[in-house]
C-alpha cells in the first residue's frame, strides 16, 4: 500500500519535492536529538512520543489542543466522531489503569487518546483517501503531530544543554540588568505578596502556553475545511521556528535563570547547593566582576531569550486580526507570561528584551518568505538580527558598564528593542492588501426642460 501511495505522487513538481525535503529534515533533526540525548542515558523524543501511546502522556492537554488543531481539515460530524473516540480510549485506558493498580499522577492521565485519532486519521488518509483530500487530511495530521514532537524536541534540546554546558553565565546577565532596574527582583517580589492565588493563575498561564497558541491558530485555520487549502502563513509555523532556532542559541548563551543562582532553585527546593548567594528576590546582586559559574548537569540553560515571551509575543501578533475578545486574550496572555517569567525567576529583564526581538524577526523572515523578499523585509529581518545580537554581545561583554551607567544603558535596551517592533508594524503595514477606494458617485446633470411652440 505505500508503495502505490508514493507512486502517484508527482515528484517533478517543485511543491512535492519541498515537502520531501523538510520531511526528510524533520526526521533526520529527530533522529540526530534521539542519539544525542540516549548518550546521555535518556530517552529521546522519538522514544518519548512512542511511549505516549499506550503510557500516560506528559501534557494530556497539549495532546488534545493538537487534535483539535488537526481537526480544521475534517467536517463537523468527523470532529465530534473524533473528539467521542479521543475521549473514549482515554476513559477505557484509565479504567485499565486503575484496575492494574496503575498511580498516574494529575495531568497525566488522559492524552493517548487524542494521539490514538490522530495516527488513525492518518492510516485513513493513506488507506481510504485519495487526491486532494489525502494530502489535505495528511497536512492537519502532520500539523498536530509537528507541534507534539515540538514539544519534544524542546524537551531533548534542554537535556542537552544542561549535560553539554556546565558553566553558566547568570552572573554577567545579571550585572548587565542593573540597566533595567533587576525588574526579576520587583516582581519577584510583587508575586510573592500576591501570595497563591497570583502563583496559582500565573503558573497556569506559563504551562498552558501552547494551549492558547492553539486557540489562535484555530481561529486562523477555520476556514480551511471549507476552502480545502491552509494560509500561507499561521501562527503555528512561527511557533515551530521559535522553538526550533531558540535552543541553538543556548547552547551559545547558556544562562539558567535567578531562580538557580541566586535563590533556592524551582518551587523551593534544589538549587541551594550551587546558588552563588541566596539573593533572590529580596537583595539585588551586587555590582561587582562577574565571571562563569559552574551549575549543575540536570537544569536547562534555557534564559537567553526567553522563548516564554518570544510565543507569548507571537500570540500577540496573531491575535490582531481576530476579535475583540481573542485581541484581550492574547494582550493578557502576553502581560500575564511576562509577569510569571520574571515573577518566578525563570528569566531576567534582558532575556525577554532579546525574547521580543527574537520572536518579531522571527516573524517578520516569515511573512517576508511568505509574500517574496523585497527591500523592506530584508531591511526589517536585518535590523532584528542586529539587535538581537547586539543585546547578547553587550550583557556579555559590557556588563559592568551598563550597571554602572543604567541611565544610559537602559533606554538604548528598551528603544532597541521598540526600534524593531514598530519597524515591524511599519513594514508589515506596508504589506497589507489596500481596500479600492470607490469612485465618488457623479452627480445627476439638469436635463433641459422642453420649449413649448410658440413661447
Amino acid at each position: 500500500m505505500p508503495s502505490r501511495v508514493f507512486s502517484r505522487i508527482n515528484w517533478r513538481q517543485p511543491r512535492a519535492r519541498l515537502w520531501a525535503v523538510a520531511g526528510a529534515t524533520v526526521l533526520g533533526f529527530l533522529i540526530v536529538l534521539e542519539i544525542a540525548a540516549r548518550r546521555y542515558g535518556l530517552p529521546g523524543p522519538i522514544t518519548n512520543q512512542a511511549k505516549e501511546v499506550i503510557f500516560p502522556p506528559a501534557s494530556g492537554p497539549l495532546l488534545y489542543a493538537s487534535m483539535a488543531l488537526m481537526s480544521v481539515v475534517l467536517t463537523w460530524r468527523q470532529r465530534f466522531l473524533a473528539a467521542g473516540a479521543a475521549v473514549g480510549i482515554d476513559l477505557a485506558l484509565t479504567l485499565v489503569r486503575w484496575a492494574a493498580g496503575v498511580t498516574v499522577t494529575e495531568g497525566h492521565s488522559f492524552g493517548n487518546g487524542a494521539l490514538w485519532v490522530m495516527l488513525g486519521c492518518a492510516v485513513v488518509a493513506v488507506t481510504r483517501r485519495t487526491g486532494a483530500d489525502r494530502v489535505l487530511l495528511l497536512k492537519g495530521v502532520g500539523l498536530g503531530l509537528l507541534l507534539v514532537a515540538g514539544r519534544k524536541t524542546g524537551d531533548a534540546w534542554l537535556l542537552i544543554t544542561s549535560k553539554t554546558r556546565p558553566a553558566v553565565l547568570d552572573e554577567y546577565v545579571a550585572v548587565a540588568d542593573h540597566a533595567l532596574g533587576s525588574p526579576a527582583w520587583v516582581m519577584g517580589r510583587i508575586v510573592e505578596a500576591t501570595g497563591p492565588v497570583g502563583d496559582r493563575v500565573l503558573d497556569w498561564v506559563y504551562v498552558q502556553l501552547a494551549v492558547a497558541a492553539v486557540v489562535v491558530a484555530l481561529y486562523q485555520l477555520r476556514h480551511v475545511a471549507a476552502e480545502r487549502r491552509f494560509p500561507g502563513h499561521h501562527l503555528v509555523r512561527t511557533f515551530l521556528v521559535i522553538g526550533l532556532l531558540g535552543p541553538a542559541v543556548y547552547m551559545i548563551y547558556p544562562v539558567v535563570g535567578p531562580v538557580f543562582t541566586y535563590g533556592t532553585g524551582a518551587f523551593g527546593t534544589g538549587g541551594e547547593e550551587w546558588a552563588v548567594a541566596q539573593l533572590w528576590p529580596h537583595t539585588t546582586p551586587p555590582i561587582a566582576a562577574p565571571h562563569p559559574v559552574t551549575y549543575d548537569g540536570i537544569t536547562p540553560r534555557n534564559c537567553m531569550p526567553s522563548l516564554h515571551t518570544a510565543w507569548a509575543t507571537a500570540i500577540f501578533l496573531h491575535s490582531r486580526r481576530g476579535p475583540r475578545v481573542l485581541r484581550f486574550a492574547g494582550t493578557f496572555w502576553l502581560v500575564a507570561t511576562l509577569a510569571a517569567t520574571l515573577g518566578f525567576g525563570y528569566h531576567y529583564g534582558i532575556d525577554l528584551v532579546a525574547g521580543v526581538v527574537f520572536a518579531v524577526t522571527i516573524e517578520a523572515a516569515l511573512r517576508a518568505a511568505d509574500r517574496g523578499w523585497d527591500r523592506a523585509g530584508v531591511r526589517l529581518v536585518a535590523h532584528g538580527t542586529v539587535v538581537f545580537a547586539a543585546v547578547l554581545l553587550s550583557s556579555r561583554f559590557l556588563s559592568l558598564e551598563m550597571a554602572h551607567r543604567p541611565w544610559l544603558f537602559g533606554p538604548l535596551l528598551v528603544l532597541a528593542m521598540l526600534s524593531v517592533v514598530l519597524g515591524y508594524a511599519r513594514t508589515t503595514a506596508g504589506w497589507e492588501p489596500r481596500l479600492a477606494v470607490p469612485a465618488p458617485r457623479a452627480e445627476p446633470q439638469p436635463q433641459p426642460q422642453p420649449q413649448l411652440e410658440g413661447a
